[in-house]
């Protein structure tokens, strides 16, 4: 290959992919009299130029349109589109005139990779692209006016639609700067539950408006999200006050009917197959599709996409087709962050690389991964910065503590076990010969123990209890089990237990994997319906699947991707006004381990409960007195939020004495704004005891509905304080008094003459303990001062 010459590059490679297209290229040799106004469809070798003979001119309906330059096999192709440049510059004919240049569509080629240049507008860009562009692709690139389709984004306000909230705005704002700046690669990084499928929808009608695209394709990963999607571009309302179908046309694959609700009206229809392989510009368009449909489309079956989400037994209709590069101007991939460039479905990365079009990933979680694909992140809006805003919930962390998976567990001689055999899920029981070690990731690998499975639920339906009765509601609980392999299901065995001990039916407990009939009915059921209140997946439910309801969040599985682990906290962030819920519980069944560990990486900051032992008029204690005054206003404003979720009409004409309209979320919102530009009235206004009162006894919005079942305590759960048990962190304190009693001034004060005690005593104590890990934000010092 590396002797190859340029003929025989040309000959062999070039031209085999000039003629492959649909309608070929027709290759002729140029000649003197040549009538090239009679060329429709024509590649002319070696056509004359002021600057030597180009390689190949490519001629559409007589005119001459684009230039290849051709290089051998061996031969680094990019840089070699100034000799392009060139040829366009020195043509003695072309179709216009860009700063010199009179040929638009310039190639370079190896006959392997292909590098492509649009000179038209001085922004744009060289990019590689997987083949050429066909004459049909050529003609209609010609009449697109970049130029007037980014002055219809300046022309035409984003605030049009008055649903978007502004961080969305902002969303859409970057990226259509970015676009009109001619980056085609993009990446937009919104929190699970902020809108992303909502604000793209408005992002892609405005783009259809603009004509910057005409036809769109929504790339999704299970088609749980492309149903999801196709609801959402149905109940969108356009500017014009018509539903988006109504005004472009939305396509998707097939679905089932029970994928849908029985009571929506709208049947999505399927793209037809002539949209795909011959594009057309009048076709204005969007089809919503998964990427392994997508993948057997464009490469056919066997690509190794196959069972990679349990949905690909859903994409048997899928076959192979003839889709020309130009089918998409836009590609915008939702849930980018999952499986696009690792090994074995490197075919994911290979179908988005296929299109020469502008490519859009959405994700929560940003890796190197995407933004290899994807390039550049032009918008951020994080889990902190949407929870501190009011647009998702916050949480409380729960540990609970089980031996079998902290520690190894050891099986004796002689102890009955249980023998399941894998291939026909046979159980004979006998006893054991020795004694064997299993370490915790053994553990519903190579063993299971009932006894601990059971404890772990019990403990669960302790805080299900106590959560109705505060409420008046049974919370919607997710739980994440190891696996769903046949004969040896963790996930069977947590829905068997979960039903024995939540005893409410066999309704009441649903697993939701790739393997049970209809997933996305029952995911739908999941989200709508009263019944199931518990779902046990394993990672179908893991990302992109909108229940804002969830309220307990269960990790029985262990988890090492910092973004699989960020995607299943996602679950339980959505606002859900109808059960005014506030927060979401998070289990960590690894005794906290798994929340320490993404502790430092994960953009979740589990804050330590320290803010749940606070009063109100404590914490605007802190923060008049700058005690650690950013703490606890972030820790204000997340109260706030809460009680904005759970009040009533009520408290809201009671909090309307001292804010405008008793909009507690909008203060939320305006709070430390105001800290900056209202300093002393804003602090008036929280020293207020009437405020105060009202922020501490404000009447609860009445529940929707009680659910009176109890379920019985045998297994005893432990409150975290800063990273500790209560028990450990007394006794560490306490030997931390013994330990240092005579090197610490405020402690001997304490012991041999109290009536030395004053306030600068305690403020040195204070120091010392925050610097020994006992913050005072516990009050244990105070504890410690009244022991005294």
């Amino acid at each position: 290959m590396s002797n190859e010459s340029e003929s025989i590059t040309r000959r062999d490679r070039i031209n085999k992919k000039l003629k492959a297209l649909n309608p070929p290229w027709q290759i002729i040799p140029y000649r003197d009299g040549l009538d090239t106004s009679q060329l429709r469809c024509h590649a002319v070798e070696e056509y004359p130029t002021a600057s030597g003979p180009a390689d190949y001119a490519l001629f559409v309906q007589g005119q001459l349109l684009g230039v290849i330059e051709a290089k051998r096999v061996s031969v680094g192709t990019e840089g070699v589109l100034k000799q392009a440049k060139r040829y366009s510059k020195t043509t003695f004919q072309g179709v216009g005139n860009w700063r010199g240049y009179r040929v638009p569509f310039l190639f370079s080629s190896n006959g392997e990779l292909i590098y492509f240049l649009d000179v038209r507008q001085d922004n744009n860009l060289s990019r590689q692209i997987t083949t050429f562009h066909s004459a049909d692709a050529l003609a209609e690139l010609l009449k697109r006016d970049d130029e007037r389709c980014d002055r219809w984004f300046l022309e035409n306000p984003i605030s049009e639609n008055t649903r978007l909230r502004p961080y969305q705005e902002k969303a859409i704002a970057a990226t259509e700067q970015a676009i009109a700046r001619g980056l085609r690669h993009l990446l937009i990084a919104m929190a699970t539950g902020t809108g992303k499928t909502f604000c793209t929808v408005s992002q892609i009608y405005r783009l259809l408006a603009s004509q910057k695209a005409r036809r769109i394709l929504f790339l999704v990963d299970r088609r749980v999200l492309a149903a999801q999607a196709v609801r959402e571009f149905a109940s969108f309302d356009t500017p014009r006050g018509n539903k988006f179908n109504k005004e472009y046309e939305v396509y998707s694959q097939q679905f089932r009917r029970e994928d849908f609700e029985e009571e929506e009206s709208f049947k999505p229809e399927v793209l037809p197959t002539p949209y795909l392989t011959n594009p057309n510009e009048t076709h204005t368009f969007v089809y919503v599709s998964t990427i392994q449909r997508m993948t057997i489309n464009l490469f056919g079956k066997g690509t190794g996409v196959e069972g990679e989400t349990g949905d690909i037994e859903e994409e048997n209709d899928a076959d192979k087709l003839d889709i020309p590069i130009h089918a998409f101007d836009l590609i915008i991939a939702d849930e980018c962050h999952r499986g696009y460039t690792s090994s074995e479905v490197g075919s994911w990365r290979k179908t988005i690389d296929y299109f020469d079009a502008i490519k859009i990933g959405l994700t929560a979680t940003p890796a190197a991964h995407t933004v290899s694909l994807f390039r550049e992140v032009v918008y951020r809006y994080t889990t902190q910065q949407a929870i501190q805003d009011g647009w998702l919930v916050d949480y409380e962390r729960i540990d609970i503590h089980s031996e079998v998976r902290l520690n190894n567990t050891f099986l004796h001689a002689g102890e009955m076990v249980g023998r399941i055999d894998r291939e026909t899920g046979e159980e004979v029981y006998d006893e054991l010969e020795d004694e064997r070690e299993f370490t915790t990731t053994d553990i519903e690998r190579q063993i299971t123990i009932p006894d601990s499975n059971r404890k772990i639920i019990e403990e669960i339906a302790k805080y299900a209890d106590r959560h109705e009765q505060e409420t008046g509601r049974f919370p919607r609980i997710l739980i994440f089990a190891v696996n769903d392999l046949a004969h040896i299901s963790h996930a069977d065995q947590v829905v068997r237990i979960c039903k024995e001990v939540f005893a409410r039916g066999d309704d009441f407990v649903q697993k939701i994997t790739g393997k049970v009939d209809r997933p996305l009915q029952c995911i739908r059921e999941f989200r709508n319906r009263p019944q199931p209140k518990i779902a046990v997946t394993v990672d179908m439910l893991s990302t992109g699947v909108d229940i804002p309801s969830l309220e307990f969040i269960v990790f029985m599985r262990p988890v090492k991707s910092r973004i699989l682990w960020e995607q299943m906290l996602g679950r339980g962030t959505r606002l859900c006004g109808d059960i005014h819920k506030t927060h979401f519980k998070i289990f960590d069944c690894f005794g906290g381990s798994l929340i320490e560990y993404f502790a430092e990486v994960s953009h979740f900051k589990i804050e330590p409960l320290r803010q749940q032992t606070v009063s109100v008029k404590k914490v605007i204690e802190n923060i008049v007195n700058n005690c650690d005054r950013q703490y606890y206003l972030k820790s204000f404003t997340k109260r706030l939020h809460r009680i904005h979720r759970g009040m009533s009409e009520e408290a809201r004409q009671m909090f309307a004495d001292y804010i405008p309209d008793g909009d507690i979320g909008g203060f939320a919102r305006s709070l430390l704004e105001r800290m900056e530009t209202d300093f002393a009235n804003t602090l008036n206004l929280l020293q207020n005891p009437g405020f105060q009162e009202v922020l501490e006894n404000y009447p609860k919005a009445k529940q929707t509905f009680l659910v009176g079942y109890e379920v019985e305590d045998q297994v005893s759960s432990q409150v975290v304080i800063q990273g500790k048990k209560p028990e450990d962190y007394l006794d560490s304190f306490s030997r931390f008094v013994q330990e240092n009693s005579a090197q610490i001034e405020a402690i001997r004060i304490l012991q041999e003459r109290p009536q030395g005690w004053n306030t600068q005593v305690l403020e040195e104590l204070r120091q010392v303990l925050q610097k020994n890990q006992f913050p005072d934000s516990n009050s244990h010092y105070g504890n410690f001062t009244q022991a005294y």
